[in-house]
């Protein structure tokens, strides 16, 4: 692995807040998922005419949806972090 060289501003003990991220991940995991749940639905009845057009709610969608994903991704990696003991400073 590779050990970046110190700046000497930082502690030597520092350590992520993994308990803050798992909080963070999990707020915004459903918000992510609900977002991009409306705006599919949103694309699936917008009509020719409609501003915004059913492309652009289409991309939120999928921009919302890979969201919720990375998110997903972060909570089970923080989850999988804080079993090992990594975070029992945090």
């Amino acid at each position: 692995m590779y050990d970046a060289p110190r700046s000497g501003s930082e502690p030597r003990t520092a350590r992520s807040p993994l308990r803050l991220r798992r909080w963070l991940a999990g707020v915004f995991l459903p918000v992510f998922a609900v977002a991009a749940a409306l705006f599919a639905y949103g694309a699936t009845r917008s009509g020719p005419g409609d501003s915004p057009s059913s492309t652009v709610l289409a991309a939120l969608a999928g921009i919302c949806a890979a969201l919720a994903l990375a998110t997903a991704v972060d909570l089970l990696v923080v989850a999988r972090r804080l079993r090992a003991g990594r975070g029992r400073s945090a």
